[in-house]
């Protein structure tokens, strides 16, 4: 051919090869993309309809809060306390000193116990009680009456007999005795026993 044939004009023949390549590099770009869209989209919808992770973890604490700001009830003892017109009370004098008995059993009386027996203690008891009295009843009246009697008589102490029937207890005067307890005071100690305050529980300090 050596020549024969020229390019004239301005146009020159252009190769198809690259224009394909780059719509294919284009179409693969553009694919990326709307799966990259499309998956970010459904993490989206997941979260609406579950929650969200996190918005589930911030739930958690919250709700701990919630509960551990609420107060915890008082707690009172196992068994309930009766309340003085309920309980019976034999009163014996263990001293030598006479009436006593007697005098202590209409004070009771007045502060709404009912009395049984009156007079003196048995030879059991008889100046045997060095300190300001013995409460005695039947292993039902540990948390019971007795607790209640003793409010009447600081310092006394309590005992039980296993054999013992019945619900009545004793107030056993000992030679240490001089007066009950201050009514005002009986009182007040009577109130804890039957209703202590509602203790509130900590809350943390991560509450708002």
């Amino acid at each position: 051919m050596g020549g024969q044939y020229r390019i004239t004009g301005d146009k020159f023949p252009r190769m198809r090869r690259s224009r394909r390549r780059g719509r294919l590099v284009l179409m693969v770009v553009a694919s990326v993309a709307v799966l990259g869209v499309g998956g970010w989209g459904t993490l989206q919808l997941i979260d609406v309809f579950t929650g969200g992770g996190k918005q589930a973890a911030a739930a958690g604490p919250k709700a701990a809060c919630a509960t551990k700001a609420s107060p915890s009830a008082g707690t009172s003892t196992d068994a309930a306390v009766p309340k003085p017109a309920q309980i019976t009370v034999n009163v014996y004098n263990a001293t030598a000193r006479s009436g006593l008995a007697k005098s202590t059993a209409d004070e009771l009386k007045k502060r709404g116990f009912k009395i049984g027996d009156v007079g003196n203690a048995s030879a059991q008891w008889d100046k045997k009680v060095k300190g300001t009295g013995v409460l005695l009843g039947p292993s039902s009246a540990l948390d019971t009456s007795l607790p209640v009697l003793a409010t009447q008589l600081t310092g006394a102490e309590r005992r039980t007999e296993a054999t013992r029937k019945g619900t009545a207890v004793d107030l056993v005067i000992g030679t240490a005795f001089k007066n009950l307890t201050a009514k005002a005071a009986a009182d007040k100690a009577l109130a804890a026993l039957a209703g202590p305050e509602p203790t509130p529980a900590s809350t943390p300090k991560s509450c708002s």
